[in-house]
């Protein structure tokens, strides 16, 4: 039987850098292996700098091209692929408000992956609002998109409490939220045409787009919905 050698491949570690607790009671926990971060919810790998290309694909989505000057809502600050994506996108006087419930994400964002996008933080153009982004919709600001990346999909949730997001009453608050032909873009981790046809019901376009977690993915992992005003 074959075995590698060690001596000449080393293993490269992996570091734990940070552990808090969700609100949910889960263990929080950011990893960094070879120069790449990970992290995970109650053991279960839930994002990491090696599969962006979905997050980033939201931000297209939602913000078109040609710089123009938006309002837009980032639900979700995770690694912050999205932020930048959009930032990316939007003119130099627009404003991005992020909502980030966990305190905890935000500093390790700034502590630990400031050479990441933790860095974007301190844009003049971006607010971060440790609020639940469901009561920043029902706040009666307008804006001309949102993008909502707060679990892995409408079903199965990773936090209960998110659910309320996909229910048809979540989905009126958030076109009610939107300008005249602004757009909602909601993150899944799979394909679900149950969640379509709830769309439709409230939204005047919808499409669900298959995405890659990374550029050279052979296969469309993700799904990204798509719902017009």
């Amino acid at each position: 039987m074959c075995r590698w050698n060690t001596t000449l491949f080393p293993v490269k570690p992996t570091n734990n850098l940070a552990a808090s607790a969700s609100p949910d009671g889960e263990t929080l926990l950011l990893q960094e292996h070879d120069g790449e971060y990970f992290l995970k919810v109650g053991g279960v790998p839930l994002m990491s700098t090696t599969a962006c290309s979905s997050e980033q694909m939201m931000a297209e989505l939602a913000c078109g091209a040609g710089g123009r000057t938006q309002r837009v809502l980032i639900g979700g600050l995770g690694f912050g692929f999205t932020l930048r994506k959009v930032l990316e996108l939007v003119s130099a006087d627009s404003d991005v408000e992020v909502a980030e419930l966990l305190q905890v994400v935000i500093d390790w964002n700034r502590e630990h992956l400031r050479e990441v996008n933790g860095a974007l933080l301190d844009d003049g153009r971006v607010e971060v609002l440790r609020r639940d982004v469901f009561k920043i919709m029902q706040s009666g600001g307008r804006y001309d998109a949102i993008l909502l990346d707060v679990d892995n999909s409408p079903d199965p949730l990773v936090q209960k409490g998110n659910g309320r997001l996909y229910e048809r009453r979540g989905l009126e608050i958030a076109r009610a939220a939107l300008r005249p032909n602004g757009r909602v873009v909601y993150w899944s981790a799979h394909e679900d045409s149950g969640f379509v046809r709830l769309l439709r019901k409230v939204f005047s376009r919808v499409e669900a787009i298959p995405a890659k977690a990374y550029p050279k993915a052979k296969r469309f992992t993700h799904t990204l919905f798509v719902a017009e005003r």
